[in-house]
């Protein structure tokens, strides 16, 4: 098995759990706000498994940019 092969399939793995991260994370976007609901504006910290999900988010996407340069390098 070569580097890009590995790297290609690193990022795909990568890529899929980042997209699931994300669409977790939508914040706002319930029927409510579907309907005409106003979301109410207030802001909310950040708490236990939402608080994992962003770290995770932000520490898969600079993963997934280092990954892609990478393969840009060694491609």
């Amino acid at each position: 098995m070569s580097y890009p092969f590995v790297l290609t399939i690193a990022q795909i793995v990568i890529s899929l759990i980042l997209i699931t991260l994300v669409l977790l994370q939508e914040r706002s976007a319930g029927m409510s706000g579907i309907f005409g609901g106003d979301g109410s504006g207030i802001y909310q910290t950040r708490r236990g498994l939402q608080r994992v999900a962003l770290g995770s988010t932000i520490f898969l996407a600079i993963l997934f940019v280092l990954v892609s340069l990478a393969q840009l390098v060694l491609g």
